[in-house]
Formats: C-alpha cells, sequence, structure tokens
C-alpha cells in the first residue's frame, strides 16, 4: 500500500473552503487552529481592532498566526465583501467553518464580537455622559487613525497581484468606479464581479 503523500492531507477540519492557492512549502508552514484558538484569536482581535477590525485581520490571520496564506487571505476577504453583512464578520465565519466546521463558525464570531459589544455600550454611556470637546477630539483622532489603518491594509493586501496586470487593472477599475466616479456600491459589483471572473477565466485559459 502506498504511504500517504502528506502534502495530499487537508489543513482544516470539518467544512472546507479550499482555495488552493500557493506554494507547497508556504502550505505546510501554515498552522490549523483549534476551536479555542479560533475564539481567543477573534477575541483579541476584537479587542485591539480601534477603528476598525479588517486592518489588523491580516496582520492576525497571516503575518502572526499564519493561519491562511497571503493569497488566501485576499480571496476569501473577496469573497466575503460580495456577501451580505460586514465584511470581518463574513470572513471570521468562512475561516472557522474551514477549520473547524459550525463549531469553530460560532467560536469565531462569539470571540469577534464578544469584547466589541461590551466596549461600545461602555463608550456610549461615557459619550452621553461627559460629551465635551475632549471627547469629540479623541474619537476624531480614532477616526483618522483608522483610515490610516485601511490604507496599510489595502497595499499589503495589493502586494500578491503586483506581477498580475490584469487583476491590477481590475483592482483600478472597481476603485475608479466605487471612489472617483461615486457609482453605488451593490450595482457596480454585479456588473465587474461576473466581468472580472470572465476576464480573468478567458485569460487563464
Amino acid at each position: 500500500m502506498n504511504p500517504q503523500n502528506p502534502k495530499s492531507a487537508p489543513r482544516s477540519m470539518g467544512r472546507s473552503i479550499s482555495l488552493n492557492i500557493g506554494a507547497d512549502d508556504e502550505i505546510e508552514s501554515l498552522h490549523a487552529p483549534s476551536t479555542r484558538e479560533l475564539f481567543v484569536g477573534f477575541l483579541f482581535l476584537g479587542l485591539i481592532g480601534f477603528g476598525g477590525v479588517l486592518p489588523l485581520a491580516r496582520r492576525m490571520i497571516v503575518e502572526e498566526r499564519r493561519w491562511l496564506a497571503g493569497d488566501e487571505f485576499a480571496e476569501l476577504l473577496g469573497l466575503c465583501q460580495f456577501l451580505p453583512g460586514g465584511n470581518i464578520i463574513n470572513l471570521s465565519v468562512a475561516i472557522g467553518l474551514q477549520f473547524r466546521g459550525m463549531a469553530g463558525a460560532c467560536a469565531a464570531l462569539l470571540g469577534l464580537i464578544a469584547a466589541p459589544s461590551a466596549i461600545v455600550i461602555g463608550l456610549g454611556v461615557i459619550y452621553q455622559r461627559f460629551n465635551d470637546s475632549a471627547i469629540q477630539h479623541m474619537f476624531g483622532g480614532l477616526a483618522a487613525a483608522a483610515a490610516g489603518l485601511l490604507v496599510a491594509t489595502a497595499l499589503k493586501m495589493a502586494m500578491p497581484i503586483r506581477r498580475k496586470p490584469l487583476a491590477i487593472a481590475i483592482a483600478l477599475l472597481f476603485f475608479m468606479a466605487i471612489a472617483v466616479l461615486r457609482l453605488p456600491l451593490l450595482p457596480t459589483m454585479l456588473v465587474l464581479v461576473p466581468l472580472s471572473i470572465f476576464v480573468t477565466w478567458r485569460w487563464i485559459s
């Protein structure tokens, strides 16, 4: 009987969202989190994600804990952006499902929303009780920091496609439609996403 090839062993438990992207050596170095690790990881992400969790999600998931490769994260986030609901909430559920099934999805989602919910309630009480200029300046500073984090995350996510002219052209087309022309998001995605899939498929084939 032939020995099982270690490269063919799945990295995830439960339901898998397989993207099959990246080199074999990069995949082998990744770590499949347990249900507890999913809860603790997203709990920590929710605690430090002031101004938005998404800018810090890639650092934790790809660079620090190495649950996903960079290309996997970019493609999974692209799918989550196309689905209804918050991007980071969809992402937490998708990652939980990939590694530990329904238990992992519930653990990741609960970890993500538990701490921020308590913090938002507390900040709301503070804002109502002490609605002065210092508090308003604090919230303004958080908004500026969040904008910077989003720009940094966008640049990091663009790195895997820097040698793919077609992907860069599609990304620029989306940017022009949303940021410059200020077209509605949903109709723009309904038009450009199928076009992007078709063009990419024709280019690869």
